[in-house]
């Protein structure tokens, strides 16, 4: 059974589906903010929770814990609505943001879509920033995106993890989807989290969770990290179906061929089967990760349609 977990007064999680990220709201006589806006198709829906959620206040704060379009794309419609608010980024990122360039951004590679926002400043790592009514600490966390932050406050002891931890698991670790080492910076990540001994861990998706449950999470990690350790081709194999799986849930249903003509141009795709799945064509490839996500139950065929399940 899973028990409710307190969070600090003053924050709020917005909980959202897998094509956004979690929001973190920050509410109360303090510095109102927002952590991490979701995907820009959910983003009219952000702004109506975050408005819901700081009860007519206005919005100061906008920050991302890293910029995957799931984390960032809610980022401009919140400047629309909030002119006022300031918008911090991991300052590995603050170049490419100014000059907004969706390529270095991953977004255009990814075959994921961002509407281009405003930068103000960027999180300074090993500071402090002020959140709701608390000062959050901001940690550096690459793994899986070599720029990501946490943010964590020392008195409740909450951290808001992003894709670093979950409750099962962590995000894909892109870099190594393009050959580059970055295993060993998740489990620094993950070792990170185990000295900062948060009660509170807020996910990036999924619920918040604590307590009892952290230092599971934490072994159902390792052992996750382990296994890719010791295949990468099944990492691969996964981040490429992840990838996939975004786009299903975004369209929702497509023609197969159009689906498989959209993959086959989609410059991140043709990365990882390069460097991992040489030996296979791309036609081939695709079509044997479309079966597994089909044989999974988290996609259907319809005919000549690939419908999200």
């Amino acid at each position: 059974m899973h028990v409710t977990t307190a969070l600090p007064q003053g924050v709020a999680v917005l909980e959202r589906g897998w094509l956004s990220s979690n929001n973190i709201v920050f509410h109360g006589e303090g510095v109102n903010a927002v952590v991490d806006t979701g995907y820009v198709t959910h983003a009219a829906q952000t702004v109506a929770l975050v408005e819901h959620a700081l009860g007519g206040r206005p919005l100061a704060l906008v920050i991302s814990t890293h910029l995957h379009s799931d984390h960032c794309g809610g980022n401009a419609a919140l400047q629309a609505r909030w002119p006022q608010a300031r918008t911090l980024v991991p300052p590995g990122q603050a170049e490419a943001v100014r000059r907004w360039d969706p390529v270095a951004l991953s977004h255009a590679p990814t075959g994921q879509r961002c509407a281009p926002f405003r930068l103000d400043g960027v999180l300074e790592l090993g500071r402090g920033i002020r959140l709701g009514d608390a000062e959050w600490e901001i940690h550096a966390a690459p793994g899986h995106d070599p720029h990501a932050v946490m943010l964590f406050e020392p008195i409740s002891a909450t951290l808001i993890s992003a894709d670093a931890l979950w409750e099962n698991g962590f995000g894909v670790v892109f870099p190594e989807l393009e050959g580059e080492d970055a295993f060993d910076a998740v489990g620094a990540s993950l070792d990170l989290v185990e000295r900062l001994q948060p009660r509170v861990v807020i996910p990036g998706h999924g619920r918040p969770f604590g307590g009892d449950a952290v230092a599971p999470a934490l072994a159902r990690a390792r052992s996750r990290l382990a296994a890719f350790v010791a295949s990468p081709r099944r990492h691969a194999s996964h981040g490429a179906k992840v990838l996939l799986k975004f786009k299903l849930l975004e369209l929702q249903s497509a023609p197969l061929d159009g689906f498989l003509a959209w993959a086959g141009g989609t410059p991140h795709l043709e990365t990882v089967r390069s460097v991992h799945f040489p030996e296979l064509s791309m036609d081939t490839w695709l079509r044997g990760l479309v079966d597994e996500l089909v044989q999974s139950g988290v996609a259907a065929r319809s005919g000549d349609r690939l419908d999200n399940a």
